[in-house]
């Protein structure tokens, strides 16, 4: 029922921010900030398949602890039910921090006012959290990354949106008659609109600056995920090596080419645009 990736011993946590937190953006952090030294998130995890990001990074993020909780595993609990297996389970509990919008219990009966009263634990519900009139959800991160409209996701993210996987073999086209890429097998988050992006490439503790395709090729219509790195690059990759991308802004849409000339044509213009967005980066 319950992962634990903990130092903190379960007995001794006191406060717990409850929420599937994907993504971790910013509303997210106004509840992470009331947590104290013995406080852990509780990630209740209802959401199958791509995430925006995993919950290692979760813990990194937010420099606190990390538990997992199977949504399977108490969505037949009413609301006190649901209250009664928290005290069981962390004894030590003394605060909850909620989310404006949190419900909980079956049929998401219950509302996060209803939490101190059911459970008599010290109850904090954190506010509604906007930026430039924008409610900060992470239905509207996903949003705004199957638009491509990235800077958007970014700012309510308050990071740039990224994406990590294997290192994988390409046709080994672009270094021969175009330009020279890196493969990314990504098979755990959520990708962006396909296209052409600005975006830094992370290489083991390496950043580059780079421009990135993702999308169908069209040299075989196969998908894909490539990077050209901008810079001076001379690191040894294998296939055990994790590659990072993040997105900075979309540079335009997927396109087919009718030949290699027009391609080559193409992915020149869009780097030469990528140096010219990324040139004040330091």
């Amino acid at each position: 029922m319950l992962n634990i990736f903990t130092t903190i011993a379960k007995n001794k946590i006191n406060s717990l921010a409850i929420g599937s937190f994907d993504g971790l953006h910013l509303g997210h952090q106004k509840l992470i900030d009331l947590l104290d030294n013995f406080g852990a998130i509780l990630i209740v995890d209802k959401f199958q398949g791509r995430k925006l990001c995993t919950h290692k990074e979760k813990q990194i993020l937010s420099n606190k602890q990390i538990i997992e909780l199977d949504f399977k595993s108490i969505k037949n609990l009413d609301g006190k039910e649901f209250l009664d297996f928290l005290k069981k389970e962390f004894v030590s509990l003394e605060c909850i921090i909620v989310g404006y919008d949190f419900c909980f219990g079956k049929n998401k009966a219950y509302k996060a006012k209803d939490i101190e009263n059911l459970s008599g634990i010290k109850t904090i519900i954190v506010d509604e959290f906007c930026i430039n009139g924008m409610s900060v959800h992470t239905s509207l991160i996903k949003e705004f990354l199957v638009k491509g409209e990235i800077e958007k996701a970014n700012l309510l993210l308050g990071r740039n949106y990224s994406i990590k996987g294997k290192h994988v073999k390409g046709q080994g086209l672009g270094s021969k008659e175009l330009y020279a890429t890196l493969n990314l097998q990504c098979d755990d988050y959520i990708l962006p609109k396909e296209g052409v992006y600005v975006t830094l490439t992370q290489i083991k503790d390496e950043i580059y600056k780079s421009v990135s395709f993702l999308g169908s090729r069209s040299s075989d219509g196969q998908f894909a995920i490539e990077s050209h790195i901008l810079e001076k690059f001379d690191q040894d990759i294998n296939c055990k090596d994790m590659i990072e991308i993040q997105f900075i802004s979309f540079l335009r849409e997927n396109h087919k080419f009718e030949d290699l000339t027009q391609l080559k044509q193409q992915i020149s213009q869009d780097i030469q645009l990528a140096k010219d967005r990324l040139k004040d980066l330091k």
